[in-house]
């Protein structure tokens, strides 16, 4: 427990010990790195792998300079600290910070919040989540890349553990109204301090952008609840499986040359999945084709290559290049398929020779479709 509403937080002492060896095959063929991506982990992530100990969870979502993620993990050397953020910059700050102080039960990732929270961390695991002033998006037709609402408050609560803890801050009018009005509409969080919010925060730790804040005369708020353990989340935000790297063996009247000579840039949607393809790039040295592919199912973007090669038979093989970090998710083998049936309009006498595709096309041998 990270506190009774139990913050050992002010006490001090020794971190970790040293990071240790992941047991999955993903990160055992990866180098020590000073940050992750999404792709880069198992899913859920294997926490204790990567710090080398069980420790409670605690999440900084959107660290900016690193300042309070850093002394979180001074105070709280008996937690394993997660910090969230997608600047770059602000990475690598972040990352001189832990180095300089030693900390070793820090991991870093650069991520969006919500594919985060949802691949990387399994129901229910997460002791307490900090979200510092999160960027307010204050023009209008950009209200809706607001981080907290009341689905993101869903998702939290369903990887936070009863009684987690809860900490935002803002200094914005506008996103308090809609933060204030997400918890209370939230079936699933309480208050801690008896009120919505408090106008003070005794010694927390300030961020960078919070004293500027102070220091311009702007009121910040300070929301501090925690996790009903007695409603349990009615959406369960299932964590994406993952399938057989895809491939399909086709036969039709052209070589992969005809094919990167007819590829156009074009979007499709299957289901859920939003599928643009983007580009397509030849190699000088065998032929095969890249087609440049970004992949949107929810809560994953990916953006990847799919490889057109030529057998020596004639036959076209279309599968995943291993480029990067892809993961085989279903909507790997739908965009496959999409591609597949572009190739089809093109080439009416296609025939798919063999597949291992997801879905409709699964398992067909010999078909014509």
């Amino acid at each position: 427990m990270i506190d009774g509403v139990l913050w050992p937080m002010w006490s001090w002492g020794a971190t970790a010990g040293l990071a240790g060896r992941g047991q999955y095959y993903i990160m055992g063929h990866m180098s020590a790195q000073e940050w992750y991506k999404v792709e880069q982990l198992p899913w859920p992530a294997d926490w204790a792998a990567l710090l080398g100990r069980e420790a409670p969870l605690v999440l900084e979502i959107g660290f900016g300079s690193g300042l309070f993620l850093v002394e979180l993990a001074r105070r709280l050397p008996q937690a394993n600290v997660i910090g969230l953020e997608i600047s770059l910059p602000s990475l690598r700050n972040a990352v001189r910070k832990v180095r300089r102080l030693g900390l070793t039960n820090v991991c870093l990732l650069q991520a969006d919040a919500r594919s985060a929270l949802q691949v990387l961390f399994a129901p229910s695991s997460i002791a307490a989540v900090f979200i510092n002033f999160p960027d307010p998006w204050p023009k209008k037709d950009h209200l809706d890349r607001r981080l907290i609402d009341e689905r993101f408050l869903s998702l939290l609560a369903s990887r936070l553990a009863p009684g987690g803890l809860l900490d935002i801050a803002t200094d914005h009018d506008e996103y308090a109204v809609q933060i204030t009005n997400s918890l209370l509409h939230s079936p699933y969080f309480t208050s801690r301090a008896g009120k919505v919010f408090t106008v003070a925060d005794e010694g927390r730790v300030q961020t960078k952008y919070e004293q500027v804040a102070l220091l311009a005369g702007r009121t910040p708020r300070y929301y501090k609840w925690r996790r009903d353990e007695t409603v349990a989340v009615e959406e369960t935000f299932p964590i994406p499986k993952e399938f057989a790297m895809p491939h399909v063996v086709l036969r039709l009247p052209a070589d992969v040359a005809e094919i990167g000579r007819r590829f156009r840039p074009h979007a499709v949607a299957i289901e859920a999945t939003r599928i643009r393809f983007v580009d397509a790039y030849q190699s000088l040295r065998d032929g095969k084709l890249l087609i440049e592919t970004y992949i949107n199912e929810e809560p994953l973007l990916q953006r990847l290559g799919l490889q057109v090669r030529a057998r020596p038979t004639g036959e076209i093989v279309i599968s995943l290049a291993e480029v990067g970090f892809p993961r085989p998710t279903r909507g790997v083998h739908l965009a496959i398929m999409a591609l597949v049936e572009w190739l089809r309009a093109e080439f009416p006498s296609l025939v798919v020779v063999q597949t291992n595709l997801q879905g409709e096309h699964a398992n067909t041998r010999g078909q014509r479709y």
